[in-house]
């Protein structure tokens, strides 16, 4: 696994959003698609600006909620938008990086994924699912 770089193994299909984006959104985005991290880009969809975790959710606009039920819980996601609750103060990576480095800095930071930048330009997200993925197809 030394040798494996992030670009082998993340994930180039990425779903994203825009700050200005309702929080409903980015709920529907993480359940139909079992997402569990959104980067956010900016106004033009060029630039990384932040990322909304299913964390990000339940912190931020989810704590209100409690007690008011589904419909209330969905009358305040349509309430927030994503730049809301959105994390920027972020953690990246390259392609090139060592598979090894991003784990270690995975763990260091205590976070969930790492969204892939090169040249300035969101090009995939490494999750803890795609180190998942690798184990088994290593184990076959």
């Amino acid at each position: 696994m030394d040798a494996t770089q992030v670009k082998d193994v993340m994930t180039t299909d990425v779903t994203t959003l825009k700050r200005n984006e309702q929080l409903s959104l980015a709920d529907d985005l993480m359940n139909l698609g079992r997402i569990r991290h959104l980067p956010v880009l900016d106004d033009e969809g060029k630039e990384l600006i932040g990322i909304v975790s299913q964390r990000d959710l339940f912190r931020g606009a989810l704590a209100s909620a409690i007690g008011y039920g589904q419909h209330g819980r969905r009358k305040l996601l349509n309430s927030l938008l994503v730049k809301d609750v959105m994390v920027t103060d972020l953690t990246t990576t390259t392609p090139e990086t060592s598979l090894v480095e991003a784990a270690q800095t995975m763990i260091k930071r205590k976070v969930g994924c790492l969204p892939v930048v090169k040249n300035g330009t969101l090009v995939g997200i490494l999750t803890e699912g795609d180190f998942v993925a690798l184990f088994v197809k290593r184990a076959k």
